[in-house]
């Protein structure tokens, strides 16, 4: 199950309004060995589409540098869909690459209401969560 708070999902919520009608994508990182997501990292679609997302890479180097020296690991990977649901794509799954990582899709489809799933990805295999929003740890 991934316990998140309040302010983190609408931080997830308003960056993937924010670029539809392209993906969003980001981390919420959290201290390593625990599964509290604490600090939002909004990160740059390298892609600018509307159907598939992909890390700068230079960020991403920067990013996950700066999560090793703060003893932090990559709790939550977030990316938005914007035109269909909030379930991973054969390409999602193919590049996901943190067994530990939640990866919690927000899907921007309908412009007056957010879809939110969390899904565990390890070795091709997608296991759906529940998620649990609350509004402090």
């Amino acid at each position: 199950m991934l316990v998140i708070r309040a302010d983190l999902v609408e931080a997830m919520v308003a960056h993937a309004r924010a670029d539809h009608p392209d993906e969003a994508c980001g981390i919420i990182a959290g201290p390593e060995g625990s599964d509290r997501p604490e600090r939002f990292i909004k990160m740059t679609n390298a892609e600018r589409s509307p159907t598939f997302y992909r890390f700068d890479s230079a960020e991403q180097l920067r990013v996950w540098r700066e999560m090793e020296s703060a003893g932090e690991a990559p709790i939550v990977i977030y990316h938005s869909h914007t035109a269909t649901e909030a379930y991973p794509s054969r390409t999602d799954i193919a590049l996901a690459q943190e067994p530990d990582a939640h990866y919690v899709l927000v899907s921007t489809r309908d412009p007056e209401q957010h879809e939110l799933r969390s899904f565990r990805i390890v070795d091709g295999v997608v296991t759906e969560e529940p998620v649990r929003i609350v509004e402090h740890y």
